[in-house]
């Protein structure tokens, strides 16, 4: 199948209000998609079902496409084309002055609450920047995303009773091939500035440490063979992250998968240490609903080589459509020693791997 008939089956699904995902997985050239027959919404119930997941940060369903309710579709990308798009939609220019200040006031707030707690360490703060947009195909901006960034998981998910997203996440929650397990701690963010070769601080080296930490000891309860690489610095886009690649054995794939999975979301890298009293700190003092920002999704229990796989993403790096606007979210993480003007700044660094595609 050529790309354009890839695209026109998506377009057709999206013209007559059919869910669907498609989606590429870093370092691959090939589009996957999913079109679900009818509009009904699954939300899932049972970590034993074939399809492709949705879930949210926090409250909200989690929604599944089965695979026995949709059809599949792949094709090679030939990532040597150029654009097979024109006219992009356009982006307008950053959050203002009253954006900055609130958002900074916001660090301020959790660096004081992990002042005087005696236990929590970590906190992730969040804010989201409506953007409008020309009114173009929400697959342009998927393609856009598969153009510009080659290792991150890009995707294009539709559900007429949810909304369109989007987004180029650089974080696998999980993957799971059989009884092996494989994720990774990622956290600590810089801008890329022509080499991987950098000096990072005393903050972001104690912020992916609390990352690595925690998800080690949340799966050791339930997985063998427990393994991690050497700290190292991963190009996301134009960002650089600290990341430690983990994997392990689980005792058998149905049985723990759901367990690794509630273990590790939402993770110290999107919500923070200790994970309760962060969350409720978040729920509490950020002034919106992250949806599905945060959350995570991908494949759960797909059939590869006569054995069952799933390979989860964190949601980050994503915008939600909503009509001629893009909603595009982000956030960093908070420790004693963040500085809220220097945060604001990261997150400004972060929106532009979305507004890049809007250009």
């Amino acid at each position: 199948m050529t790309v354009p008939q890839f695209i026109e089956h998506i377009e057709e699904a999206y013209t007559a209000e059919r869910p669907f995902v498609t989606y590429r997985k870093g370092g691959e050239t090939q589009l996957k998609a999913m079109v679900q027959h009818d509009a009904t919404l699954y939300e899932l119930n049972s970590y034993t079902v074939s399809g492709f997941v949705f879930a949210p940060f926090d409250a909200g369903p989690s929604v599944v496409f089965p695979v026995a309710q949709s059809t599949s579709y792949t094709c090679e990308w030939d990532p040597n084309l150029g654009t097979i798009v024109a006219d992009l939609p356009i982006a307008y220019p950053s959050s203002n002055s009253v954006a900055r200040e609130k958002h900074m006031a916001l660090v301020s707030k959790g660096i004081q609450q992990i002042e005087a707690s005696d236990s929590l360490q970590k906190i992730v703060v969040s804010r989201k920047e409506t953007v409008p947009i020309s009114k173009k195909k929400p697959l342009d901006i998927f393609i856009a995303l598969v153009q510009r960034y080659p290792n991150a998981f890009v995707y294009c998910w539709y559900h007429p009773k949810v909304g369109m997203w989007l987004g180029a996440t650089p974080e696998t929650l999980v993957a799971i091939q059989g009884n092996t397990f494989k994720t990774m701690a990622l956290a600590g963010t810089q801008p890329f500035v022509s080499t991987t070769d950098v000096i990072w601080g005393n903050k972001e080296v104690a912020e992916h440490a609390m990352v690595q930490i925690f998800i080690e000891q949340a799966l050791s309860e339930f997985t063998t063979d427990f393994t991690s690489s050497e700290v190292y610095t991963h190009k996301a886009g134009s960002l650089l992250h600290l990341r430690t690649d983990i994997q392990g054995m689980m005792h058998t794939h149905h049985q723990e998968i759901e367990k690794v999975i509630h273990a590790l979301h939402p993770t110290p890298a999107v919500c923070g240490l200790p994970k309760a009293a962060a969350k409720t700190f978040i729920v509490a003092h950020e002034g919106y609903d992250r949806a599905y920002y945060t959350g995570f999704l991908g494949e759960l229990n797909m059939v590869d080589a006569s054995e069952n796989s799933s390979h989860l993403f964190v949601n980050l790096r994503c915008m939600q459509l909503e009509g001629s606007t893009a909603v595009v979210y982000v956030g960093g993480g908070i420790t004693k020693d963040s500085d809220p003007a220097k945060e604001w700044e990261e997150t400004v660094r972060k929106t532009a791997t979305m507004k890049s595609v809007l250009q």
